[in-house]
């Protein structure tokens, strides 16, 4: 066999391989949108949270256990030791 014959072969089988594959993705998901089940309108719009946020004014209770877990956490991924992490702001995002 000729080498371009090999290489035609090979690239047309890839795409046919490709082309099939988008088609069995496509008939399952149209069946599985066949046997979902429809959601009602109710559950499909999020309710509003009514939860408060604290704002930067505000203190966080906790502030300095969440800086501890954060430079422990930290030290582990450095391999460092935690004397040596030195916390120079923390904010929240």
């Amino acid at each position: 066999m000729a080498d371009w014959f090999v290489c035609v072969m090979g690239i047309a089988t890839v795409f046919i391989g490709l082309i099939a594959l988008v088609f069995i993705c496509t008939v399952v998901s149209s069946v599985c949108k066949i046997f979902a089940k429809p959601q009602s309108t109710s559950s499909a719009a999020p309710k509003a949270s009514t939860t408060k946020l604290p704002s930067s004014a505000e203190a966080i209770a906790n502030k300095g256990e969440i800086i501890a877990a954060a430079c422990a956490a930290i030290a582990e991924e450095l391999g460092e030791d935690v004397k040596n992490i030195k916390v120079v702001s923390f904010k929240r995002a």
